[in-house]
């Protein structure tokens, strides 16, 4: 199980986000990169200095101040795409810079509707007998899962449908953590990413500020990266799970936008044809239906060990 600090008192939801965010971004920038030549005086910080960031940017140096102190709110659009460029920020910081500029659309992240999922995809979850497959919706909430994806990842029925998350598996969950290994670390960091994101996207949601004020009381190492302000959205990643019963398993996780249903992603996870993984894969799905004897089951504790 990983280490866990003393309670202490979750980050205010009245933080200066935007300036956090480019202080932080600012300070990863490596100077030498851009071709900044060292004028002999201390760098007293990592990264620019907020007259480098000024200039590259075309804004004064009071303006990025303000804006790091909160002081500036609201920033036209062709300023952030200046900050933008000056930054070098990807495509999903620059999403996000947009979104806690509050230059977003009107409405977005302020009124968030019931997580329900469409019957539609229900059925398509029960259809893909051999796919483990779950849906995602805000936050990172498990709303609906199929019988493989129970057997891979844990018993989401089991669970309080309010624990029903992957952050708090990955943070608090020393059974899901184990999954991953040594991977851990790479793995979680990329989830307070696409959580970060979902705040930008969504500054106003209650039961997201709720989750990241349990995190950052309960796990030191969510509290670091969240104050790092790292940022990215969902895609394809492959990923090594070290399962108790068949082995380890290097999947692919694919997501697929749930249509009419904007923050609902499908997830699936599957093996390269011909691999060991897609074997060891074929033998958990079996087992999860109950198509094993326990003979079976007990001799397999990996799928190259039937016969």
């Amino acid at each position: 199980m990983l280490p866990t600090d003393p309670p202490r008192r979750a980050p205010a939801s009245g933080d200066n986000v935007l300036g956090d965010f480019l202080r932080a971004q600012r300070a990863a920038v490596d100077p030498t990169r851009l071709g900044l030549v060292d004028d002999g005086r201390l760098r007293r910080v990592p990264g620019l200095r907020r007259e480098e960031l000024a200039e590259r940017a075309h804004v004064s140096i009071d303006y990025v101040v303000r804006l790091e102190q909160g002081r500036t709110r609201r920033v036209s659009r062709a300023v952030l795409a200046s900050l933008a460029d000056a930054l070098e920020l990807t495509a999903d910081e620059r999403a996000y810079l947009f979104a806690i500029a509050e230059v977003a659309p009107p409405g977005v992240g302020r009124q968030a509707r019931e997580q329900r999922v469409p019957p539609q995809v229900k059925q398509l979850l029960d259809a893909l007998h051999d796919v483990p497959a779950l849906v995602l919706g805000r936050r990172q909430d498990v709303l609906a899962w199929n019988a493989p994806a129970a057997a891979l990842l844990t018993d989401f029925s089991a669970l309080p449908a309010d624990r029903r998350n992957l952050v708090l598996l990955t943070f608090l969950d020393p059974a899901y953590q184990a999954l991953f290994g040594d991977q851990w670390e790479p793995m979680a960091r990329e989830c307070v990413a696409v959580l970060r994101m979902e705040a930008g996207r969504r500054p106003d949601d209650p039961s997201l500020a709720a989750l990241v004020g349990e995190l950052s009381v309960k796990s030191s190492s969510f509290r670091g990266w969240w104050g790092s302000h790292h940022v990215r959205g969902a895609r394809l990643r492959r990923k090594t799970y070290l399962h108790p019963l068949v082995g380890p398993l290097t999947l692919d996780a694919q997501q697929f936008t749930v249509e009419g249903h904007g923050d609902q992603s499908l997830v699936t996870f599957t093996a390269t044809p011909g691999s060991e993984s897609e074997e060891a894969l074929r033998f958990l799905v079996q087992w999860s239906s109950g198509d094993l004897t326990r003979a079976e089951t007990q001799r397999g504790s990996g799928p190259e060990q039937q016969g």
